[in-house]
């Protein structure tokens, strides 16, 4: 199958939520692999069939925004020209201004940006409830609007949420915001898919996919995003039947999926329009790709790779990519380069690239070896790479001690080089630069280049004395799970946003 055939490439990425303090692991056990995304397809000009609008400015967007998880080509890459060649004239060795920062509460994702304004969905404990205190569970959840200018919250919404985390993980959501034309989509740790206004976050609908599609608990809540394609926000739910609803809590291996792994809602009225995929939920996420002038998302769920007709809700084919690991999860959502797929888990299968097909099975390039992690080209856990001219640059590794930062080749899935070894992080790509955050605050700027990991500057953000105007609560806490964003304001040097467990810093780096 020739790259011409499948258009619209668009690659995403995730991130992971944790608690507070760290947690040991074993052979069976994980980190959450849960995302922080919302994802939207941009426009669709249609009649018969959905079609994606492959472009990087819907109308009445501006290119800078980053309105969706990974920005506008799913991708976690800046396209925009004017920004990139702002990254090369910034002088990365200055320490970093903080312009402002945001206290946040609990939850793992970073927000999303749209008209001069930061979108972010966090939550609190519920203050009246004295049980809520010391303990995960017994939140509000709650959506930000903030002017990305000044750091002043302009409105606020929220609603309760009572979930508590299987393995005490923090209660709050476990992805960022959605938005799509004058709405903005959040998808909570609990399932509840929610739509609000633009202009001052007012509800418009609601919907408990947890309670509506019977799902089990899995084993950090819900951590996928919505996917916006024409008039459908299209979510993995997982749901199981009913007879399943007693299984204890953590035994996946025992509940059975009943056909709900994908849903499709209006996303005017949240009226259901279609319901696929025979799989569990993971905390990957949907993503789209168009693959013979037919508009498909790809969804890595629990045990497979599944490519679904995104007009007619029927699934295409499947692949299975999975460990056999009963607390192993898929988190990393597929890139994509023309006809080409790439899938990475970190337990022990790791990664495979696949030439994808409408109307068949998808072809194997390369396939990692199985449960030889020394062989793996790419073990990714809560953090999706970047593509960078035919190279992946991403975290290979479950934790710390086996975990590194490292650029593959594409087509052939050989290992160029590794670096920063036993240290995770996530990475954003603005056109060659690459903005790695580490979990513990150390933000590094490097080139994409294949030859050998290229740093042209390291700031340890978990420190005040990184901040050229900075105090004790600048300082970035562990952990640091999501992929930093490379904003822009009006009359402004672009700016970074980054998020450490409490707090999310907008840094402004000097020009030369």
């Amino acid at each position: 199958m020739s790259n011409g055939r499948v258009r619209g490439g668009l690659r995403l990425t995730f991130t992971p939520p944790g608690r507070r303090r760290h947690l040991p692991e074993t052979a069976n056990s994980s980190a959450p692999a849960v995302q922080q995304c919302c994802l939207v397809a941009p426009d669709v000009i249609a009649h018969s069939v959905i079609a994606l609008a492959l472009v990087v400015v819907a109308a009445g967007r501006s290119a800078a925004d980053w309105p969706r998880f990974l920005g506008p080509h799913f991708d976690g890459t800046v396209h925009d020209a004017d920004l990139i060649q702002t990254a090369d004239r910034v002088d990365w060795n200055v320490k970093p201004s903080v312009t402002w920062s945001l206290p946040v509460g609990e939850g793992y994702g970073i927000g999303v940006t749209a008209a001069d304004r930061y979108y972010h969905f966090d939550a609190a404990p519920d203050s009246n409830d004295p049980r809520a205190f010391g303990r995960r569970s017994s939140i509000t959840e709650r959506l930000r609007c903030v002017d990305l200018v000044s750091g002043q919250v302009i409105w606020t919404q929220q609603n309760e949420c009572r979930y508590q985390d299987l393995y005490g993980y923090e209660a709050g959501p476990r992805s960022s915001p959605t938005v799509h034309q004058d709405s903005v989509y959040t998808l909570g740790v609990r399932g509840r898919l929610t739509c609000r206004s633009l202009r001052d976050g007012t509800e418009r609908w609601a919907v408990e996919t947890v309670d509506q599609f019977a799902v089990v608990q899995n084993f950090f809540g819900v951590g996928s995003a919505p996917l916006v394609i024409g008039d459908l926000v299209i979510v993995m739910v997982g749901g199981s039947p009913d007879e399943d609803q007693e299984v204890p809590p953590g035994q996946l291996n025992r509940v059975s999926p009943n056909g709900t792994g994908l849903v499709a809602f209006d996303r005017n009225t949240g009226q259901v329009q279609w319901q696929t995929v025979d799989d569990l939920a993971s905390y990957s996420s949907p993503r789209p790709i168009q693959i013979d002038d037919k508009a498909c998302v790809l969804l890595l769920a629990r045990d497979h790779l599944w490519c679904v007709d995104a007009k007619a809700g029927t699934t295409l084919w499947k692949f299975h990519h999975r460990s056999d690991l009963l607390e192993s999860v898929n988190a990393m959502t597929p890139v994509v380069d023309g006809s080409k797929v790439f899938i990475s888990e970190c337990y022990e299968v790791g990664s495979v690239l696949l030439d994808v097909d409408s109307s068949e099975s998808p072809t194997v390039v390369w396939q990692d070896p199985r449960r030889d992690r020394r062989r793996m080209a790419m073990r990714s856990h809560w953090a999706t790479p970047v593509l960078v001219n035919g190279y992946l640059y991403g975290c290979s590794g479950r934790n710390a001690p086996d975990s590194d930062f490292r650029c593959v080749d594409l087509m052939t899935g050989t290992v160029k080089w590794t670096g920063l070894e036993r240290r995770r992080s996530s990475v954003t790509a603005v056109g060659d630069h690459l903005l790695i955050l580490e979990e513990r605050g150390t933000l590094h700027i490097a080139k994409a280049e294949p030859e050998a990991l290229s740093i042209q500057a390291s700031h340890d953000l978990s420190t005040e004395e990184a901040f050229a105007n900075g105090d004790a609560k600048s300082a970035l806490r562990y952990p640091c799970w999501s992929a930093p964003l490379w904003v822009s304001v009006p009359d402004r040097t672009p700016q970074i946003l980054v998020r450490g467990d409490q707090t999310v810093l907008c840094l402004q780096f000097p020009m030369k």
